[in-house]
């Protein structure tokens, strides 16, 4: 069920944040996370919880060589933290191991972790409770510019036949295909012809499509309800799913029963998701990673093309700022590069060259 899936997906982090409070994080931390509880989401809270996690790791066996456990650490102990040791900790994720697994961090993970650090030490610094935050002191690594990766108009085309004709398939691979292609096209058409998130679509049940006007709801980030909108070539595919989900048992079509299922009939996963849609992307272009995010990103480039308008790609994507649309979405910088030419004038009109 729609709101289920989000309540589950909610309780399961929950349950993990205070798993990680109990075990691996210092008990200050329960203050931290008790004052953010109104004011972040359960992910945001599992991702702080993860990010401290590995910084009080390195605290415990860099500064302070094991003489004290991570749970016996102290707000004095943060007090202690310099600009030094918080760059020494950047460094240290660039290569790591903990619990006997290797692990290293880009540079945006390094700023992640970094900002999950700040926002602890700022918390305790303005409710007095430390007199000294180090913390901001440390500049946050540069983030380069990563390549936009999308399909091309070609490659949509191509992605969508192979789904449906599995073609290029390995033996094992289409065994399962003639099971799945209906579902797996109508999943690629929905993130191609929408751009909606990989966790909106798994959390879509069977009452969410309304196609009398071709539109449904999505859950947003925050838990926000949104409706958007799908064209005909959309809806029929959306449509020939449904007729073969028809053919199972009525439980399945319940209005509040998941719309995507797997095979063993239960809600389709994030990680199969994934996994299908690397599986006919490599096939139309095995030298790009693509991922559903940048099937969203091949849409919200085809949007800007089609219209022009940055302002319609951040609403329907589900952006509130629209300087997050700008970052991923190749066309519109190029488009505004091709836009200024001519703009400058270095003769003036009329004036023609004569040999």
């Amino acid at each position: 069920m729609g709101t289920n899936f989000y309540t589950e997906r909610n309780n399961k982090n929950l349950e993990t944040v205070d798993r990680l409070l109990e075990e691996y994080l210092p008990l200050f931390c329960y203050d931290y996370f008790l004052a953010i509880d109104s004011q972040t989401s359960a992910l945001t809270r599992l991702n702080y919880a993860h990010d401290l996690k590995i910084f009080f790791y390195f605290l415990q066996e860099k500064k302070f060589r094991k003489s004290k456990t991570v749970k016996e650490l102290t707000l004095d102990d943060m007090e202690a933290v310099t600009s030094n040791d918080v760059e020494y900790f950047l460094s240290f994720l660039s290569h790591y191991s903990y619990n006997g697994k290797q692990h290293s961090c880009n540079e945006r993970a390094k700023a992640r972790k970094l900002s999950s650090v700040r926002a602890m030490f700022k918390f305790f610094f303005n409710k007095g409770y430390i007199s000294v935050d180090n913390t901001a002191k440390v500049a946050t690594p540069k983030l380069h510019e990563k390549p936009i990766i999308r399909l091309d108009s070609e490659e949509v085309f191509n992605i969508i036949d192979i789904a449906e004709s599995g073609q290029g398939l390995s033996p094992h691979q289409r065994a399962y295909h003639e099971k799945n292609k209906v579902r797996d096209s109508a999943i690629l058409m929905l993130f191609l012809g929408t751009g909606i998130r990989i966790s909106e679509l798994v959390g879509l049940n069977n009452n969410d499509l309304n196609f009398k006007d071709n539109s449904f709801i999505v859950t947003r980030k925050g838990g926000s309800k949104a409706i958007l909108y799908f064209d005909d070539d959309v809806a029929a595919a959306l449509k020939r799913y449904l007729d073969c989900k028809e053919q199972s048992s009525d439980t399945l079509n319940a209005p509040t029963a998941p719309l995507f299922i797997t095979n063993g009939r239960n809600r389709i996963t994030v990680r199969a998701v994934e996994n299908l849609v690397e599986k006919y992307a490599k096939i139309v272009s095995p030298l790009k990673k693509i991922s559903p995010h940048k099937l969203r990103s091949t849409y919200g480039t085809a949007l800007y093309k089609a219209t022009g308008d940055i302002y319609i790609v951040a609403d329907v994507l589900g952006h509130k700022d629209v300087n997050t649309t700008r970052k991923h979405y190749a066309a519109i910088s190029d488009d505004n590069r091709r836009g200024v030419v001519g703009k400058v004038k270095l003769k003036p009109d009329g004036d023609e060259n004569n040999d």
